[in-house]
């Protein structure tokens, strides 16, 4: 059987099981099972991919990954994320669109606390969302900047998603994490600028006010901040200093980051028995997720590649003789559109076992691609129809919001991603240089 056939017959029967509207792990264990009668011996091939599975749930690289999660979980289900968004609204006054320049600053630190971004977007929509419409605010610059920030998590760690993709990959986690920070920050930078000029361009779009905050005294709008957010953030420094420094592993760095949460949650007396239990059964339901997806993503590359699939693939691109950039440009193109219609980690699913063999035959640096990696599947998050912050946010909007008007606040932050995106892909130094500081200090 020829490589085309084969790479018809295992991509065709995904979309297939997909369709049927099977869940995306089941959909994969499906076609590796035909996958490994056809290609890996029958009887043989079912007995690799029963090895493969327990091979890939004792890798110890994936341990962050539910780490992260309950990190999160805990401040938010402690209720102390609620408290930091909160003092950041006492500290940012007389700023043209306030409570929009509000999410974009309290979300970009709760990313730093967590690993989700649907829990971000969740968080920000049900604190905020709410209020800014009562004030006035303009659908599209109250969800828009909600969305927008919420996908933030997946780029600045603790990132869940870094941590899958860098394991999957072979790229290290730990540089992987920390070259999602800079990025990160830029996406927050744009956004600020975004919805400050057009406030004021636009002043109807949000209405002025500072809910009596300009009556405060300085102190009066500072301490919350000191007390709810300055130490949550000595949490974060913790885990990315530790792995800046090279303290410690990412693993290591997500105990650490887990073992200060619930300090700090029960030194703000946040810490209850339900709380607890509500976030180690949230975590534990999405780790088994994203666990079981990955024992079936494990024998999927291994039939692509004994299918003689990959192998053609990448004589046919090494034989047009295309550059560099042109391979790059169609790897970020391709993602783009399946983010249209995939969640993020069927996206990585799909595409790995064709993308780092292919940008080590090109030579393309697996740690920015990573990067650029993560920022396509940030920008899916919000892409139509099936993105899934799209979804979060209708499920906390007001009933009177439409799903079209979720669509048009989205659109112009989805320009600004690609916009942050194009800055890394024409500077690589954007997303490299503090890996490798990090690396040189060590």
């Amino acid at each position: 059987m020829d490589w085309v056939t084969s790479l018809t017959i295992l991509l065709g029967l995904l979309v297939f099981f997909m369709a049927l509207g099977l869940p995306v792990a089941v959909a994969f264990l499906g076609v590796n099972i035909v996958g490994s009668i056809l290609f890996l011996g029958g009887g043989i091939g079912l007995g690799q991919l029963v090895r493969n599975a327990a091979a890939s749930l004792t890798n110890f690289s994936l341990a962050p990954i539910p780490l992260f999660l309950l990190m999160g979980e805990i401040l938010f289900h402690s209720g102390l994320a609620f408290r930091a968004i909160e003092a950041t609204n006492r500290l940012i006054s007389r700023v043209p669109g306030r409570l929009s320049v509000v999410t974009v600053a309290g979300g970009t630190i709760f990313s730093t606390l967590s690993g989700s971004s649907l829990a971000n977007t969740a968080m920000l929509g049900s604190t905020l969302l709410p209020d800014m419409l009562k004030r006035g605010y303009h659908p599209s610059i109250a969800m828009g900047p909600i969305m927008a920030t919420g996908g933030i998590a997946m780029l600045i760690p603790p990132s869940a998603l870094a941590v899958l993709l860098g394991s999957l990959a072979g790229i290290s986690i730990s540089q992987l994490l920390i070259a999602g920070i800079i990025p990160g920050l830029m996406m927050s930078a744009v956004f600020l600028a975004y919805i400050v000029t057009r406030c004021v361009l636009n002043p109807t779009l949000a209405p002025a006010g500072d809910d009596g905050l300009a009556n405060l005294d300085f102190w009066d709008r500072v301490r919350p901040f000191l007390i709810y957010v300055v130490p949550l953030f000595g949490i974060f420094v913790a885990v990315v200093g530790s792995m800046l420094a090279g303290w410690a592993t990412p693993t290591e760095s997500a105990a650490i980051g887990c073992a200060a949460s619930l300090v700090a949650a029960a030194c703000y007396r946040s810490l209850t028995v339900e709380a607890l239990k509500t976030a180690l059964m949230e975590t534990t339901k999405i780790s088994v997720m994203i666990l079981f997806i990955i024992v079936a993503s494990i024998t999927f590359s291994q039939i692509l590649s004994f299918s003689g699939a990959t192998r053609g693939l990448l004589a046919l691109i090494e034989g047009a003789e295309v550059s560099t950039l042109t391979v790059l440009l169609l790897m970020l193109l391709v993602l783009l559109f399946l983010g249209a219609f995939m969640d993020q980690i069927s996206m990585i699913m799909v595409t790995l076992p064709f993308f780092v063999p292919l940008a080590e035959l090109v030579g393309i640096d697996l740690l920015w691609l990573g990067v650029m990696m993560l920022i396509c599947m940030e920008v899916s998050f919000m892409t139509p129809p099936f993105g899934l912050l799209i979804f979060v946010m209708k499920g906390v909007a007001p009933p009177h919001i439409t799903l079209r008007q979720v669509y048009t606040a989205a659109a112009p932050f989805i320009l600004l991603q690609i916009l942050v995106l194009a800055l890394i892909l024409a500077y690589p130094g954007l997303a490299t240089w503090l890996p490798e500081l990090a690396a040189g200090l060590r």
